[in-house]
């Protein structure tokens, strides 16, 4: 029997999530319409601009995402250690963002004076709140309602326009968040979209690559993009929270990647693989066929064995579940 959808995030497993959200039937996205004609491509920058602001304010850092024709991609890191350090007053603000809150928070943000009750009350209905924040669950319900809203809108009509509950993935280990990275943000290329990584709108990786050409003073070229999760260099002592690679080791392997799902040609694999392959011992074949087939080949857990089954104990499930994927492609 499945397990409800909180029963599938495990933060001593892992903080990294990827998710999927497809709209239904022929309902458009973005994208341009072969039957009407219809160009909905304008629809993209309202979920990249929403998918950023919204990522702004709750406790989840966008690693990567992917603004697709009828559905998008997110690579998502649960930041528990910033939620527990926002105080009362900043979980109260964040959730006015999204929400109206309730009388309570209202009479406490306009300095109204709440007897004790009232006060403990506020207090367990902000831890509430707080956990809300960290919550993917709740991050993806934002951003598809509003969606949904203004599409529907647009259209003239209602009901459903999202695929029901969105599909999310748990990466286990550096080596499947780096494939699930790059297999979100070369999507435009295995669809023909774009042509490379720098040319395809509306993906983390343009706005990680523009970020690093645009800085203006040579010292600053690896600068990070605003919005998304960091990369802060491969794991050491005291190390920084963000991904654990170097910005330019991905930059250059989600090229080369792209220059090889291009040619199209088996058997003709540059020899010169990235750095960052050999330090995830990623054999180049299990690779690019990760780059095309991430996520119809991986369900649920994605990671080495080791990983696997240490979050399966943490998920309390009674065997180890996707194991014969994951021995495949993260021996």
């Amino acid at each position: 029997m499945p397990k409800p959808r909180y029963a599938q995030v495990s933060l001593e497993a892992t903080p990294y999530y990827h998710c999927i959200s497809r709209c239904v039937r022929r309902a458009y996205l973005c994208g341009i319409d072969i039957n009407t004609g219809e160009s909905f491509e304008h629809r993209r920058q309202w979920l990249e601009d929403k998918l950023l602001e919204t990522g702004g304010i709750f406790a989840l850092d966008i690693c990567a995402y992917a603004i697709m024709s009828n559905h998008y991609h997110v690579v998502l890191h649960i930041n528990k250690t910033q939620a527990q350090a926002w105080c009362l007053d900043e979980v109260i603000h964040r959730w006015h963002q999204l929400f109206t809150g309730n009388v309570l928070s209202q009479r406490h943000c306009q300095g109204k004076p709440l007897s004790k009750a009232e006060q403990n009350t506020l207090k367990k209905m902000v831890e509430t709140w707080r956990k809300r924040l960290m919550d993917i669950s709740w991050f993806m319900r934002v951003i598809n309602e509003n969606i949904a809203r203004q599409a529907n809108a647009e259209d003239q009509c209602s009901g459903r326009f999202w695929e029901g509950r969105y599909k999310s993935q748990a990466l286990l280990d550096e080596a499947a968040l780096a494939a699930c990275m790059a297999y979100v943000d070369l999507n435009p290329i295995r669809a023909s979209i774009a042509r490379t990584p720098e040319t395809a709108d509306h993906t983390s990786i343009k706005q990680r690559i523009q970020r690093a050409l645009n800085s203006s003073h040579p010292q600053n070229k690896n600068q990070q993009a605003r919005h998304l999760f960091p990369f802060v260099g491969n794991p050491r002592k005291n190390m920084p929270q963000g991904l654990p690679f170097k910005l330019n080791d991905y930059i250059e392997l989600v090229e080369w990647t792209g220059r090889q799902l291009q040619e199209g040609k088996r058997g003709k694999i540059n020899t010169d693989l990235p750095p960052i392959l050999h330090r995830l011992n990623f054999e180049s074949e299990n690779w690019l066929y990760l780059s095309q087939h991430f996520e119809s080949k991986l369900k649920g857990l994605v990671g080495s064995v080791i990983k696997l089954k240490h979050a399966c104990k943490q998920l309390g499930y009674k065997r180890t579940v996707c194991k014969q994927s994951c021995e495949q492609f993260f021996p």
